[in-house]
């Protein structure tokens, strides 16, 4: 176990943040990280779960529970059927990073990206954390409030692709059944809780992306 006090600077003693940031680590509250430390950090750790929030902080995640997961891959699965049916979007799943415009490090359980502007950026840039806000995002709350994946927390994540430009976003929250739409930001952060949800469509900023809740609720 590597243990980082407050007062240790992390690149005054190693040669690489990685050197210093092998885990499991012990995070403090001061410790501070820029978004080309944190890429560092993650390559040195390819199992490691973390994001990035806007403040430099390190964000630790979980995995997924099994149900959460099951929901997660039927949800990927209509998302990426109906990009590839349109044309003209990427989809991405869980495990990818975007650098959004607030320096934050942050990965949606789902997104869409459009293809224009994935193809204005560069190989390297691709490779590494697009430095870009998904035009979609979806997230899946957890049972419990608690942690990253807690209401609270997603609500809060939601906020935050919102003032960085999300074209829209869905947070869907299984064990009510329920979807909260957050929009682009129009004067205040804010989520349309939408009840008993069967179903959602992106019309007008996706047409025809029509997503069946169904086999989402019941994974």
């Amino acid at each position: 176990m590597v243990t980082l006090p407050s007062h240790t600077p992390l690149w005054g003693q190693c040669s690489r943040v990685s050197d210093a940031l092998a885990l499991p680590i012990t995070l403090t509250g001061t410790l501070r990280l820029t978004p080309e430390e944190f890429a560092e950090l993650c390559a040195a750790n390819p199992d490691a779960v973390l994001e990035l929030a806007a403040d430099g902080s390190l964000i630790p995640m979980t995995p997924t529970g099994s149900d959460t997961g099951a929901r997660n891959a039927d949800l990927l699965f209509q998302i990426q059927s109906w990009a590839r049916a349109h044309g003209g979007w990427v989809a991405f799943d869980s495990s990818t990073g975007f650098r959004l415009p607030d320096n934050s490090v942050l990965s949606p359980d789902a997104s869409l990206v459009a293809l224009e502007r994935w193809q204005a950026l560069s190989a390297e840039e691709r490779r590494g954390f697009a430095p870009l806000c998904p035009d979609l995002v979806v997230e899946l709350a957890s049972p419990s409030d608690e942690g990253p994946r807690g209401l609270g927390a997603l609500r809060r994540k939601m906020a935050a692709y919102q003032r960085n430009g999300a074209r829209l976003g869905w947070l869907l929250i299984p064990q009510e059944r329920a979807v909260e739409v957050w929009g682009p930001l129009d004067g205040g952060e804010h989520g349309r809780r939408l009840e008993a949800a069967a179903r959602l469509e992106g019309a007008p900023r996706f047409p025809g992306l029509v997503i069946d809740l169904e086999p989402v609720w019941a994974a």
